[in-house]
């Protein structure tokens, strides 16, 4: 029985997941969900896996996208991993309705809490939450690992209900603004014009203009410029040059790139 895993990612933590995952259930590839857009090839995988990271406590629109070009497969099993900083609220119900939408079924989803990279409200956390993260993270794969194999029904898991009512709340009212919401990127004087910034952006919201980066508003607040950046140069507002910065550490800047449109 063959999976296919698909996987969005800004900064590595749900590749590292989607890696995770494969491993654990052996017969399984990873694909991501960018690279399978551009092509749209073919998916003759029985169960099929979704890995992403929660965005303003949803669905991220990449992973919308990806779903609404999905070919009809309601005969295929699907489960899901939401990556998120520690509260997943009622992202995986979101996704159960958008598949639903489409007539394609979740039959199973997780929430993995992972080292945040959404650097306006801090770093990653010290290095030893990280690790336990990363234990955790691979210990609950690998006890989900024989039921996912089964195509067994678990309950989809969510936040409590008070995080469902309000973050799904804010989740609704900035979903929007999104794409504008670059305004606050900005490279400082650190910025050698490398390049990196523009080429690992999913969206491709980012051109190299008189030596400097320049956002387009099309942003997905996906992080990866600010977070990949070498020199630590691209900062978000006034308080970001003082986090620490965040990438998956078993994730390396090619392993993201070969994954952009």
């Amino acid at each position: 029985m063959r999976t296919s895993i698909f996987y969005y990612t800004g900064t590595g933590n749900s590749l590292w997941v989607a890696r995770q995952a494969a491993e654990a259930l052996g017969d399984a590839d990873v694909r991501s969900m960018s690279a399978w857009l551009q092509a749209r090839p073919a998916i003759d995988s029985t169960s099929i896996g979704l890995v992403f990271p929660v965005y303003i406590w949803g669905v991220p629109a990449p992973v919308m996208r990806f779903v609404a070009a999905l070919p009809d497969l309601r005969d295929r099993y699907f489960f899901a991993f939401a990556t998120n900083g520690g509260q997943v609220s009622n992202t995986l119900v979101q996704l159960q309705k958008l598949m639903a939408g489409r007539g394609l079924r979740l039959s199973a989803g997780f929430d993995i809490p992972m080292p945040s990279n959404y650097i306006p409200w801090g770093g990653p956390g010290p290095r030893q939450v990280q690790e336990q993260r990363f234990q955790a993270a691979q210990a609950k794969i690998a006890a989900n690992a024989a039921g996912l194999k089964l195509r067994r029904d678990t309950p989809i898991e969510k936040g409590p209900l008070w995080q469902r009512i309000v973050f799904s709340a804010i989740y609704k009212a900035c979903f929007g603004y999104v794409p504008r919401m670059d305004a606050k990127f900005f490279a400082d004087e650190k910025c050698t014009n490398c390049g990196v910034c523009a080429k690992v952006c999913p969206a491709r919201n980012i051109t190299i203009e008189s030596g400097k980066p320049l956002w387009h508003h099309t942003c997905e607040q996906c992080f990866a410029c600010l977070q990949w950046c070498p020199t630590e140069a691209i900062q978000y507002g006034k308080r970001t040059v003082r986090f620490e910065r965040y990438h998956h550490p078993a994730v390396a800047l090619k392993d993201v790139l070969k994954t952009r449109p």
